[in-house]
């Protein structure tokens, strides 16, 4: 790609590491539910809980990981966390003989998997602070590159222990990569190297929360997203199923969407010079995309209507997903690891609320329960992000460190 041409030979080294880990990453998610019903013999309620206690070590390490930031430093958190994932993942053939073992397991691979996201995003936006909007995007479309890839060696491979040794042989080499990079490229946040002798005050956790402006209402945004994001799974799959269409078709929407993070890049850049020209306008126009696919999938609940679903929810999608990242980076400052974490942890919690609250409105009236509770989530998202972009206009807006 011509436009990675502008940047230093470290940041495409980056982009190269982060495709490798995220196909490693993605040969095993697909295959954790078919692992404990076919391989285990358990039930569907049991991979349920394995999926809901590997979401709640996914949350813990949210904001564990942004809080020890600084504490234990970038180094060994990123380096530490990659590499105890590691040894989850070449831990869960051992594992698997006990189902007590196994869901801890699981559940610690969560924690160890997220402990490093914030830790990462703080990186890239304390390093390449002038190009930080650009690299969350680039790094998005990377690592969606490297789940699609993934996504179908898992289902080349047809071998679930091999899935898991591999991904553990990525992240493993991930960690290793991270260790070297670091050290060459050095991890001072570029505001910092200025200030070397300077050391900046470390806040409490509880003092930072009080400043709520820079995560809270986002945060709370992204968890109604990520409610409403449950139909697909959770209502579109199921209706799919019920109405005897192919299975294939459901997965042809999720090919859709990977296509798109990749090739409609163009067009939201169009979107983002038009009327979305901040991360806050971004987000709350991330939101009505969002609400317009739901809204297709509700009145139009054919698949044609699910495809058109799916082209709007992913135009949201590849709005927001860089631009949380760089508004905290932008303006937390010092502090963004902290927020980074917290806000990521809130806003999972709607990955562990949605398939709940979808699956009670599915079983009481079919998809079209499941759309309006999508709608409705995504209409709070949409008041949400416009409370949080009205109050960080740069009229009222005063960076964390000045407050």
């Amino acid at each position: 790609m011509r436009f990675l041409q502008a940047y230093p030979k470290e940041v495409k080294v980056f982009l190269i590491a982060s495709l490798i880990n995220a196909t490693g990453s993605a040969l095993m998610w697909p295959l954790v539910t078919m692992y404990v019903f076919d391989e285990l013999g358990r039930s569907m309620k049991d991979a349920g809980i394995v999926l809901l206690v590997q979401s709640l070590g996914g949350i813990a390490g949210q904001l564990l990981g942004g809080s020890l930031y600084h504490k234990v430093g970038v180094n060994r958190l990123i380096v530490g966390a990659l590499a105890m994932n590691a040894l989850t993942l070449f831990a869960l053939p051992w594992a698997s003989g006990s189902w007590s073992l196994f869901i801890m397991v699981m559940g610690l691979m969560g924690l160890f998997n997220s402990l490093s996201l914030p830790a990462i995003q703080a990186f890239i936006g304390f390093r390449f602070a002038e190009q930080r909007a650009e690299l969350f995007n680039i790094i998005y479309v990377s690592n969606n590159i490297g789940v699609a890839l993934g996504t179908a060696l898992s289902g080349f491979l047809g071998n679930y222990m091999l899935s898991f040794v591999l991904n553990g042989v990525t992240s493993a080499v991930f960690a290793v990569f991270f260790l070297v990079y670091l050290r060459k490229v050095g991890a001072a946040p570029a505001h910092e190297t200025v200030r070397k002798k300077q050391p900046q005050p470390q806040a409490s956790g509880l003092k930072l929360m009080g400043h709520t402006r820079i995560y809270l209402y986002m945060s709370i945004g992204s968890m109604f997203l990520l409610i409403g994001n449950s139909i697909w799974n959770t209502g579109v799959s199921p209706f799919i199923i019920s109405e005897g269409w192919s299975k294939q078709l459901y997965g042809f929407l999720w090919t859709l969407n990977g296509v798109l993070i990749f090739a409609a890049q163009p067009l939201v850049s169009l979107i983002k010079r038009w009327f979305a020209g901040t991360s806050t306008a971004q987000m709350t126009a991330s939101a009505v995309f969002y609400l317009g696919g739901y809204a297709v999938i509700l009145f139009m609940p054919t698949y044609p209507g699910m495809l058109l679903g799916m082209v709007l929810a992913t135009l949201g999608e590849m709005l927001i997903s860089p631009a949380m990242p760089s508004f905290i980076s932008e303006h937390a400052r010092h502090h963004a690891p902290f927020f980074l974490g917290l806000s990521g942890g809130i806003g999972a919690a709607g990955r562990v609320i949605g398939p709940y609250l979808m699956g009670i409105q599915f079983d009481r009236g079919g998809l079209a329960p499941t759309g309006w509770l999508a709608c409705g989530m995504a209409v709070l998202a949409v008041g949400f992000f416009a409370v949080h972009a009205f109050i960080n206009r740069p009229a009222l807006r005063r960076d964390l460190l000045e407050s």
